[in-house]
C-alpha cells in the first residue's frame, strides 16, 4: 500500500535542488563489476531469475560498490531490475545498507520518474527509520508534482518527521517551488501560510515562486496581490519579478484579448521605469513572442522600433521573432531587410536563427529566398550546415531542379559536411517530382453541368418541369 498520507493543503511549485552525484571508488576488480552490470542490464528472464543469478555471484558488497553498479546500469537497465538488485543487496546478511545508499537509489528512481519503485523504496526507508536528506526530498517533490501527484508530494512533506527530515526553509522552498512550477499556486500558499516562521531568510525566493505560480495559472489579479505583499514585506521587486508578471500578462491576453497585448505591456514597462528598472531585450522578446503567435505584423515592427528609441538594443532573438512573423505572413522583402539589419548591427545569431527561418521559407515554397538566406549563413561562418544542405537538396529535387541539387551536394562534399540524405535523391528516375496543378473554377463547372442537363427545346423544357414536379410530389408523399 502506498505510504503517502493525503494532505488537505493546497499546492505549489518552481525549481528544485538537483540530486548530488557522489564520486565513489571501488576496490573490486573491474571485471566483476562489468559482469554484474551485464547481468542486471542485459540479463534474460524474470526478476526471480535475476535474483537467482545474483545469488551465484561471490562479491563483497560495499556502499561504494553498490553506488557504482546503480550508476553504471542507470541508463541501460530497466528500473524494475535495478530495484530488484537493490532489494537483493538489502537482504544480503554480510552487508548493511547506509542512509546514503537509500537516498541515492531514491534519487535515481526519482530521475527516472518511476513512482512505483519510489513508493517501494520509501516504504522500506520508513520501516527502517532511515534519515532522508533535504536534497532527496527536493528532487522527490519535483518529480511527484511533474507526475501529477501533488497530494502525495504534500503528504510526504507533512510527514517528513517520520523520515527523520526537518521541515526547514530548504524543504518548504522545495515543495513551494515544485508546486508553483505547475501552476498550483493556491496550494503552495497554504504551505507558506502554515510555515511562515520557517521561511525567514528565503522570503524573496518563496514569493517569487508564488508569483510564478499565479502567472503560470493566468490569474493576474492574484499575481498583482503577491507583488503588493512583496512590497509590504520590504522585498525589492527586480527585473525577474516584472518579467514573470509580463509573461503571465501576455499569456492571459493571448487567450482572451490579443488587442490588449501592447497596451498592457506598455503600461507595465512604464511602471518598471518608475521603479528604476529598465526593460531589457528579454522583456521586449516576451511581448514579441506573443505578437508573433497572433500574426500581428505592424505591432511587431513598432515594438522593434520602440526598443531602439528607448535605448534597449535588440538581440538576435528580437530580429528572429520579427522576421519570422514577416515570412509567415508573406512579407518576404521586409523580412530580408530585418535580417540584413541584424547582420549590419554586428549581431551573430546562433544556428537556430537560420535553421528556423530557412525551414519556414521552404515550408511556404519560397526556395529562392531560402537559398539566399543560406548564403548569408555561410558568410557568417557559423558552421552546422549539414541539416540545411539536407533540407535544401531535398526541396530542390522535389521541385525538379536536379542540377542545383547536384551543385549543392558537391559543395557540401568539398566543405567536408556530412549529409544524412542519400545520393539517390539526385536521381530523377527515383525521386518523385512535385507538379502543382491549377485549381479548377467551381463556378464554370456548375454552369457547364447545368447547360448539359438543361433541355434545349421548349417542349423538352416543359417535360423537364413536369418531371421535376412529379419527383417533388413523390418525395412529399
Amino acid at each position: 500500500m502506498p505510504f503517502f498520507l493525503k494532505s488537505k493543503w493546497p499546492c505549489f511549485s518552481l525549481q528544485t535542488i538537483r540530486s548530488h552525484k557522489y564520486k565513489l571508488h571501488s576496490t573490486l576488480p573491474s571485471t566483476e563489476l562489468h559482469d554484474l552490470c551485464n547481468v542486471i542490464s542485459k540479463g534474460i528472464g524474470s526478476l526471480d531469475d535475476l535474483e537467482d543469478t545474483l545469488n551465484k555471484f561471490a562479491v563483497f558488497l560495499s556502499s561504494s560498490f553498490l553506488t557504482r553498479v546503480i550508476d553504471f546500469c542507470n541508463n541501460e537497465a530497466p528500473t524494475r531490475r535495478l530495484l530488484r538488485f537493490f532489494l537483493w543487496s538489502r537482504k544480503n546478511p554480510n552487508f548493511k545498507l547506509k542512509d546514503e545508499d537509500f537516498n541515492h537509489v531514491i534519487r535515481v528512481f526519482a530521475e527516472k520518474k518511476d513512482f512505483v519503485a519510489i513508493d517501494i523504496v520509501l516504504t522500506e526507508f520508513r520501516k527502517e527509520g532511515r534519515v532522508m536528506e533535504t536534497q532527496t526530498y527536493s528532487l522527490l517533490a519535483e518529480t511527484l508534482v511533474k507526475l501529477g501527484r501533488e497530494d502525495e508530494a504534500l503528504g510526504l512533506f507533512k510527514n517528513l518527521d517520520k523520515f527523520n527530515c526537518a521541515q526547514d526553509e530548504v524543504t518548504v522552498s522545495a515543495i513551494v517551488n515544485s508546486l508553483c512550477s505547475k501552476g498550483h499556486a493556491r496550494r503552495a500558499e497554504g504551505v507558506v501560510w502554515h510555515h511562515r516562521s520557517k521561511i525567514l531568510g528565503v522570503e524573496p525566493c518563496v514569493y517569487k515562486s508564488l508569483l510564478h505560480g499565479w502567472c503560470q495559472q493566468g490569474n493576474m489579479k492574484e499575481a498583482r496581490r503577491i507583488l503588493k505583499e512583496m512590497k509590504s514585506l520590504g522585498i525589492k521587486l527586480d527585473l525577474f519579478c516584472y518579467n514573470t508578471f509580463l509573461r503571465g500578462l501576455c499569456k492571459r491576453n493571448l487567450k482572451s484579448n490579443p488587442s490588449a497585448l501592447v497596451p498592457d505591456a506598455s503600461n507595465l514597462m512604464m511602471e518598471m521605469r518608475s521603479h528604476g528598472i529598465s526593460p531589457t531585450s528579454i522583456s521586449y522578446n516576451i511581448l514579441l513572442n506573443s505578437l508573433v503567435k497572433t500574426r500581428r505584423v505592424k505591432e511587431s515592427n513598432k515594438i522593434l522600433i520602440s526598443m531602439k528609441k528607448s535605448g534597449c538594443s535588440p538581440d538576435w532573438v528580437s530580429y528572429y521573432l520579427v522576421s519570422r512573423v514577416l515570412y509567415l505572413t508573406g512579407r518576404f522583402g521586409k523580412g530580408n531587410q530585418i535580417v540584413d539589419e541584424m547582420i549590419e548591427s554586428g549581431l551573430i545569431p546562433s544556428c537556430k536563427f537560420y535553421y528556423d527561418l530557412i525551414g519556414i521559407l521552404c515550408g511556404v515554397e519560397r526556395l529562392s529566398y531560402a537559398l539566399k538566406l543560406f548564403e548569408k549563413m555561410k558568410e557568417s561562418s557559423l558552421g552546422g550546415y549539414g541539416p540545411i544542405y539536407d533540407l535544401l537538396i531535398m526541396k530542390l529535387c522535389k521541385g525538379g531542379e536536379f542540377e542545383k541539387a547536384r551543385d549543392m551536394w558537391d559543395e557540401a562534399a568539398q566543405m567536408g559536411v556530412i549529409l544524412q540524405c542519400s545520393r539517390d535523391v539526385l536521381d530523377p528516375s527515383i525521386i518523385e517530382v512535385f507538379e502543382p496543378r491549377r485549381k479548377e473554377n467551381k463556378g464554370s463547372m456548375r454552369t457547364e453541368k447545368r447547360q448539359e442537363e438543361e433541355p434545349k427545346t421548349i417542349g423538352g423544357r416543359k417535360r423537364h418541369i413536369k418531371r421535376n414536379k412529379k419527383k417533388k410530389k413523390h418525395q412529399i408523399n
